[in-house]
């Protein structure tokens, strides 16, 4: 048994929470408001993804290739898409096409030329990653490692039946066996295949989704812990006096400000400095690793990286001075 932490589990669910939005949990309110005006403008709302991710049930099991690593980054998961053989992907389009329907017509040319149209598939997860998740996956992956951190501790101290019976009301370890109390059809050790991967997702909401695809391990992708604060304001940053005498004062309160990623506009608009002067300090920030830049359009979303995080993080109170 391991754990993952998966950049494409997050596009099929963070994908699916869009489609949903009208009914998705106030919770991902705050980013389903900022990124689904760029998914739509860009044309992602009705390209490859919407029909091959329906909003409820199955998910074709190629788009989420077993991790191969505990935190593999979106280029690697994705030549694992590319090197779904031919009769995998026709046969989770079948069973796609049994579950919600007639396909779609990139579905079903998909199904007649897996391996020349997969390629299109893979640019457009990296089209939709680029807007909707890399400006914030400092933030999200945070707290899909702070969940593999607390279930990993809890197996080694408590074991895994108290892992099991605590990750989800449908999971229950009982007897030596692992069960799904709401799968619809049994499964049993010899069909899932050896090994368990267990996939902590932000976005998946109160449900579980399973992959079981031998010879790989069974994927079983459970809602993290923590998603409830997950897109929250924080509180301002009681240090940053002390870290403007490091940084200047101009480039911490664009990372102050950096809250949710924003333009070079947004922000020159926001803290009264010329676009030029935002621009600058930007590119400081980013040759320093504590911002990244991720096009959206024709405009670029700038994003505080986990370093800049974590030095925001340290800047609170000198526990000794209270």
């Amino acid at each position: 048994m391991r754990f993952a932490v998966s950049p494409l589990w997050e596009v099929v669910t963070s994908f699916r929470r869009l489609l949903n939005a009208g009914s998705a949990s106030p919770v991902h309110r705050p980013w389903v408001e900022q990124v689904r005006p760029r998914v739509a403008a860009a044309g992602l709302d009705r390209g490859w993804l919407a029909e091959l991710i329906p909003p409820s049930g199955y998910v074709p099991h190629f788009l989420n290739p077993a991790p191969s690593g505990p935190a593999p980054v979106l280029a690697a998961e994705l030549i694992g898409v590319l090197a779904a053989p031919a009769e995998q992907v026709r046969r989770n389009l079948d069973h796609l096409r049994y579950h919600q329907g007639p396909l779609g017509p990139r579905a079903q040319s998909l199904h007649a030329q897996p391996q020349a149209r997969l390629p299109r598939v893979a640019q457009e997860i990296e089209a939709y990653w680029e807007l909707a998740l890399a400006p914030y996956w400092a933030r999200i992956r945070s707290v899909l490692d702070a969940d593999v951190f607390h279930r990993a501790r809890q197996a080694a101290e408590q074991g895994a039946g108290r892992l099991f019976n605590e990750l989800h009301s449908a999971v229950q370890w009982d007897d030596n066996a692992l069960r799904l109390l709401r799968r619809t059809r049994p499964l049993s050790r010899e069909s899932a295949g050896t090994g368990l991967l267990l996939v902590p997702s932000a976005f998946l909401g109160p449900g579980l989704l399973t992959r079981m695809t031998p010879p790989d391990p069974p994927q079983l992708a459970y809602p993290a812990r923590g998603v409830g604060v997950l897109w929250a304001s924080r509180p301002p940053v009681p240090g940053a006096e002390a870290l403007a005498a490091v940084l200047g004062r101009s480039r911490t309160r664009l990372l102050t400000e950096l809250e949710a990623p924003a333009s070079t506009t947004e922000l020159a608009h926001r803290t009264g400095l010329s676009a030029a002067g935002v621009s600058q300090n930007l590119t400081a920030l980013r040759d320093a690793g504590l911002v990244s830049p991720h096009r959206a359009g024709r405009s670029v979303l700038y994003a505080r990286t986990s370093v800049a995080e974590a030095l925001l993080a340290a800047c609170g109170p000198d526990p000794s001075s209270t």
